[in-house]
């Protein structure tokens, strides 16, 4: 089963949601805002795919934060500021058991298996 993890006002999110949804994907949406973010599960992520594509720095959260925390980023910081702020992950994280998709790629997802 897929599981797709963000936050659902997201525009990225919704169209990820869509696509799968016209081709008919069976998935799992996790809630960030919900359901948080387990730290086991976010230093499996970081193992796969590594923290600095994890990380959005393109959004609103990433903004927020103060320019000495943006400009001594690493891996211990970015970790602790995506546990106590999921929402400041690229979205959506599609996993589907065998690998992790970081944000929305159709051509990505056209390789997903269909039902």
């Amino acid at each position: 089963m897929i599981t797709i993890y963000g936050i659902p006002n997201c525009d990225t999110m919704k169209k990820a949601f869509a696509w799968l949804n016209a081709h008919e994907i069976e998935y799992r949406f996790h809630d960030f805002k919900k359901a948080g973010l387990d730290k086991a599960l976010l230093d499996a992520w970081i193992a796969r795919v590594g923290w600095d594509l994890l990380l959005n720095r393109r959004g609103m959260m990433w903004r927020k934060l103060d320019d000495k925390v943006k400009i001594n980023i690493d891996q211990d910081s970015a970790r602790m500021i995506m546990l106590q702020t999921p929402s400041i992950i690229k979205r959506p994280v599609l996993d589907n058991g065998e690998e992790l998709i970081i944000g929305f790629s159709e051509e990505r997802y056209r390789a997903l298996p269909q039902n």
